[in-house]
């Protein structure tokens, strides 16, 4: 089920997460009312990010789903990218929460209760957290899929703050050092303002359109290298973006102009196929123009100015 027209299927993931969440909440939101802990208070506050975000990438993954259709021609991948935005959004309005809580409990520093019944319960959540990031995890990066990556790193997050807040409390418990409760709080919401703008920005460079990775071009470049070497043709205009789990790639492919109609097709399918083995999910997009024709190398930017002439 490699196929992106296997992509509805993704959604059992978002219920996974859904299910986590809300067993989450409660292991954490108890661990807070025994303890009175702040520290475990932020961290039941992100699990709440993580309910609402994991709602949202539900219908998400719904829409992205749907195949192409005349008012969406290159169909709803791009829809993944509002998911992982608003995971990024949600996650610094909990770091907002968890900083004026904290800031608060440090004015007024509490005792903290049941500590290690507390911790005990904490630990028990994080672990389901652990299991649940590492399954949407290795669903995202084998379905592209940025939203369930997204999801899985949040939840690996909550991991890493939920380990510090059990350090923390226990670090409280045996030193009688009230204040270190709420600075642990203020250290969790720094750490997870940092996970949300790399959700954010990653988001945002998916909405504009970003060239593919390092790699996958250098994956498309070592394939027309090949083909310009043994052929003899050239390639120019050579552009890449990503579009939820699709890719797009178009070039122009500039070959003698003595080659008939016929050769230049079949060679234009060559370079196609080879390009989807070396990177699958990709639409390609090819041009063929005249080697000896001057005008095939003005035509190389976005825009092309018109003259108003026939080439």
């Amino acid at each position: 089920m490699n196929s992106l027209s296997d992509r509805h299927s993704l959604t059992r993931y978002a219920w996974l997460s859904i299910g986590a969440a809300i067993v989450t909440i409660g292991l954490k939101a108890a661990a807070y009312l025994l303890t009175g802990s702040v520290s475990l208070l932020s961290d039941a506050l992100e699990s709440l990010v993580n309910l609402a975000a994991a709602t949202f990438a539900l219908v998400i993954l719904t829409v992205a789903a749907r195949p192409p259709d005349e008012e969406h021609a290159y169909g709803h991948g791009k829809a993944e990218y509002f998911s992982s935005g608003l995971e990024g959004g949600l996650i610094l309005v909990a770091a907002v929460s968890i900083g004026y809580t904290a800031i608060s409990r440090l004015l007024n520093p509490q005792p903290i209760e049941e500590a290690w019944l507390g911790i005990g319960i904490s630990v028990a959540a994080s672990a389901i957290n652990l299991a649940v990031a590492r399954v949407l995890l290795q669903a995202g990066r084998h379905y592209h899929s940025i939203t369930l990556e997204a999801d899985a790193h949040h939840l690996m997050t909550d991991v890493w703050t939920s380990a510090g807040v059990v350090l923390g409390v226990g670090l409280v418990v045996l030193t009688g050092w009230d204040p270190l409760d709420p600075i642990i709080a203020l250290l969790v919401a720094a750490n997870i303002v940092w996970s949300g703008v790399r959700l954010l920005r990653r988001s945002a460079l998916g909405l504009l359109d970003t060239a593919l990775p390092a790699d996958e071009r250098a994956s498309v470049v070592a394939t027309l290298d090949r083909f310009q070497a043994e052929r003899g043709v050239a390639f120019h205009a050579l552009r890449t973006r990503q579009s939820g789990a699709r890719r797009f790639v178009s070039m122009h492919v500039l070959v003698p102009g003595t080659w008939s109609v016929r050769h230049g097709h079949q060679l234009l399918e060559e370079i196609e196929r080879d390009l989807r083995a070396a990177l699958p999910h990709a639409t390609i997009f090819t041009h063929l123009e005249p080697l000896d024709d001057p005008a095939s190398f003005e035509d190389q930017q976005l825009d092309r100015a018109g003259t108003g002439e026939p080439r």
